[in-house]
């Protein structure tokens, strides 16, 4: 059975005395939630991982990851980090290619593809974000987006190591706009993802990865998302700063 999921991204927000607190609070309402197969991921900052890690020891149910690495193993690379570096803390998870990432930062599915080598080889688990934009969706070629986003950035992996990736679609024209895509909206591309992995790696496989939905997902859409045959959970951005929501998120699943 696939693991339901409920990921926060904190993005490039909280100092670290107010990260502390935000996670404390989460775990104390969430440890008795997320049972099973359920997680929660919390995805912080660098200057909050290790602490993090820290503070999470004991909650089987609780992990921590990172938000981005570098593909290289190591080098002269200013202001980056590496996989290394972030298994090293003790986090379990990182997020690559974020349309964040992908839109100011210029990241692309070749760069993407070795950054997910770089981390599967240093033990992270890659949250792999796919997704399309307002006017490719309104060009109806989003279909064929997200099928260039799966075979260029992890469809090279063979099947032990897809099957440590879990995926997370992001209608980019969602995020942070306050604009939800429709449940059935949303259970149409991943109900079209899980097909794709499913012509590639065989329908186990298919069955087994857990696909998250991330495009502002709130405690008032995340039942109705979650109740989707093929989601599996969110990525949560904006909600996951606020210790309430995100917890009434977690709880959607029950």
């Amino acid at each position: 059975m696939r693991k339901k999921i409920v990921a926060g991204n904190w993005k490039m927000n909280l100092d670290y005395n107010e990260g502390l607190a935000l996670f404390s609070e989460v775990t104390n309402m969430v440890k008795d939630e997320a049972t099973g197969t359920q997680q929660v991921v919390v995805c912080s900052p660098f200057i909050h991982l290790h602490s993090l890690v820290q503070l999470a020891k004991g909650y089987s149910n609780i992990a921590v990851g990172a938000q981005n690495a570098h593909q290289a193993e190591s080098g002269a690379f200013t202001g980056e980090i590496s996989a290394k570096q972030i298994k090293s803390v003790g986090a379990e998870y990182v997020i690559l290619g974020h349309s964040e990432r992908r839109q100011y930062f210029g990241e692309t599915n070749e760069l993407l593809a070795k950054k997910t080598d770089t981390a599967l080889a240093n033990g992270l688990k890659p949250i792999f974000c796919i997704g399309e934009t307002l006017q490719e969706r309104e060009a109806d070629t989003h279909f064929g987006i997200i099928k260039a986003q799966l075979e260029e950035g992890i469809f090279h992996l063979d099947a032990d190591k897809f099957a440590q990736l879990v995926i997370a679609y992001e209608p980019v024209w969602a995020i942070g706009t306050g604009v939800t895509a429709t449940s059935a909206q949303a259970q149409e591309i991943h109900e079209f993802i899980r097909k794709e992995i499913a012509a590639k790696y065989g329908q186990q496989v298919a069955d087994d990865t857990t696909i998250l939905y991330g495009g502002s997902c709130n405690p008032k859409n995340a039942a109705e998302l979650f109740a989707q045959a093929d989601i599996d959970g969110g990525l949560i951005g904006g909600a996951s700063l606020k210790s309430r929501d995100f917890t009434d998120i977690v709880k959607a699943f029950n």
